[in-house]
């Protein structure tokens, strides 16, 4: 059996009762990402050469007085990189605001973050990570050990995550799914295939249900509709089944399915600087 019911279990037990967390969500501007060779999103060649620009988001969480990011973003140097880009480059990020910057106007400052979840390693999820090295850094225990490593793998910056790769900052590995605070509203799913600690995040709200943020395993919609696996994915069959298990969780639990790199979602859930709850 996989490793999904214990997780799921919590998070279909979770009612609306008086002794129930509170949880408020954020989606956080992180900028964009130009891929001038679309090619690259899939390995059975469905898609031809030419741009595709994809959006970069991050998300804030309250649990109760608690405040958790999922993803942090680009690195903070590359938007001044930007304006600079090589135009042969495969790929052009950019962004124009920083995660703190955004969290100063909700009146959250980065001590007041907890936690960080990081969906995989790439950096363009752990880019602003370093900014709120007192918090908890859970990840991927694959991942995880791909920092670590010798030679990490394409598009992993370990510097991005000195403060818990150092012992500085306390790091969880991640196995499986992790139930974050133990009372099912805010779970992390594990979708290996992107990479081998990828997971997505599902979070329960009480008004408008629950929530599923995808992290890579999907980039956009039509990717997933295709079972088109992008060239650079750590496992082909890995990423096929978290695809179908992305949809089957949204499916059964009816929830809104965000995929965060894909600009059509930037508006299924509130506009910042407003939550959705």
């Amino acid at each position: 059996m996989r490793h999904l019911p214990l997780a799921l279990v919590a998070a279909l037990a979770l009612t609306g009762t008086a002794n129930a967390a509170e949880v408020e969500l954020w989606r956080l501007d992180c900028g964009q990402i130009e891929f001038r060779v679309q090619g690259l999103f899939s390995d059975s060649f469905a898609y031809p050469d030419g741009k595709r620009v994809l959006t970069n988001s991050c998300y804030l969480i309250r649990h109760d007085s608690e405040y958790m990011l999922w993803d942090t973003g680009l690195p903070g140097a590359m938007a001044e990189q930007a304006a600079n880009a090589d135009p042969a480059a495969p790929f052009a990020p950019s962004f124009e605001r920083t995660v703190a910057s955004q969290l100063a106007d909700l009146g959250v400052t980065p001590e007041q973050i907890t936690r960080i979840g990081i969906s995989h390693g790439h950096l363009d999820h752990t880019g602003q990570a370093a900014d709120f090295a007192a918090a908890t850094l859970l990840i991927g225990a694959g991942d995880l050990a791909a920092m670590q490593s010798d030679a990490p793998p394409f598009a992993f910056d370990p510097s991005t995550l000195a403060p818990w790769l150092t012992g500085s900052a306390p790091v969880e590995a991640v196995s499986g799914d992790r139930d974050i605070f133990g009372d099912g509203s805010v779970v992390m799913l594990a979708m290996p295939g992107h990479t081998a600690g990828e997971t997505a995040l599902l979070v329960r709200l009480a008004g408008a249900g629950p929530v599923l943020l995808s992290g890579d395993v999907v980039h956009f919609e039509e990717q997933m509709q295709r079972r088109a696996v992008p060239v650079f994915n750590a496992d082909r069959a890995d990423s096929l089944a978290s695809m179908a298990r992305l949809r089957e969780v949204a499916d059964n639990l009816g929830a809104q399915l965000v995929i965060q790199h894909e600009p059509e979602d930037t508006g299924l859930l509130a506009a910042f600087p407003d939550s959705t709850k």
